[in-house]
């Protein structure tokens, strides 16, 4: 069975870090966006795309990492659901910090490498388990649509349970405190037994 996917590329930001971290981490880099990968046809392999600031403290840079696939797992539809349901629909990106031999591209320290894509809710959270880098953006309205139509196809929500009372729990009244129970029968004058 072949599986529904997207091409798309991960553009990072390389940038100066603000206020007191920045004496132990003057540069960072940071997830700018993910674009489909029409956007960027003339790209096939990791390049600058743009640079503000050269020469200043506030010089930045945005890499693009094209290539990477986002696939969509009918085991995984619950977590599009949950990333359906949120007020901003988004997309995860698992990236790690790798050294990069024969590329001139940041004084020689190792740079972010986009390793996975997903729109899953529940995967991102097992990266991040994982002790991954995850970092996530808005999605583009083309793939929340592309998204919806699957998850619509696939999500099967689950039955709701009735709730069945503890009966090893202690009855408390409404203000917390215990309940007494008795056998005896009470009279009509403050609890007395008759």
């Amino acid at each position: 069975m072949s599986l529904p996917s997207l091409t798309v590329s991960v553009v990072m930001r390389h940038e100066p870090v603000q206020g007191p971290m920045a004496r132990w981490q003057p540069w960072r880099w940071v997830l700018a966006d993910v674009w489909p990968a029409e956007q960027t046809p003339q790209h096939t392999h990791r390049c600058c795309i743009a640079e503000t600031g050269v020469g200043t403290p506030a010089h930045t840079r945005l890499w693009l990492s094209p290539g990477l696939q986002v696939r969509l797992y009918p085991d995984e539809a619950e977590g599009y659901h949950l990333n359906l349901t949120t007020e901003h629909p988004c997309v995860w990106v698992m990236w790690r910090l790798m050294d990069v031999p024969n590329e001139a591209e940041v004084e020689a320290e190792p740079v972010p490498i986009p390793q996975a894509v997903t729109l899953s809710y529940h995967e991102a959270g097992r990266w991040l388990d994982a002790q991954e880098t995850v970092e996530r953006v808005d999605a583009p309205a083309d793939m929340v649509a592309w998204l919806q139509a699957f998850t619509e196809q696939h999500h099967q929500p689950e039955p709701k349970r009735r709730k069945r009372p503890d009966s090893f729990k202690p009855l408390n009244d409404r203000f917390g405190n215990p309940v007494r129970i008795s056998t005896d029968k009470l009279g009509p004058r403050s609890g007395e037994p008759r």
